[in-house]
């Protein structure tokens, strides 16, 4: 099962990056929009769960989430062309939530609440960000 919500996970994540861009340019043409990333999982939820997302380098990482709140922050190469998050976990209890949030440069980018369904499993995926080029 472990295995299954990792695959899941990591798909969705390459699936939403592959069809979404972003329009937003903080940048105000002067081509040095922040790279600073921040990935947070906070919440309640108990159960067993683990966390894919985009590293410095843009590769997919995967690691389990032994705790909360969760964080993660980093400089983005230039090479990397966004950033992403997405958790999913089994073992909890219906009801309990996890809360994804993802800054860029210090602003919050994206936010989302993902709650545990009857069987205790949650998935939490982020609209992912692209950097503007």
């Amino acid at each position: 099962m472990k295995s299954i919500l990792k695959t899941l996970a990591i798909v969705m994540t390459l699936a939403f990056s592959a069809v979404s861009c972003s329009s937003d340019n903080d940048d105000n043409g002067s081509g040095s929009a922040s790279r600073d990333v921040k990935y947070e999982i906070t919440g309640n939820y108990t159960g067993t769960a683990s966390v894919t997302y985009f590293e410095k380098g843009g590769n997919a990482l995967n690691e389990d989430m032994t705790k909360l709140p969760w964080t993660k922050e980093f400089t983005a190469e230039a090479k990397s062309l966004g950033a992403s998050l997405s958790a999913s976990g089994y073992g909890g209890v219906a009801g309990q939530t996890l809360t994804g949030k993802l800054y860029i440069g210090g602003k919050l980018e994206n936010e989302l609440t993902a709650t545990a369904n009857s069987d205790g499993i949650i998935v939490l995926s982020l609209t992912p960000y692209v950097f503007p080029l």
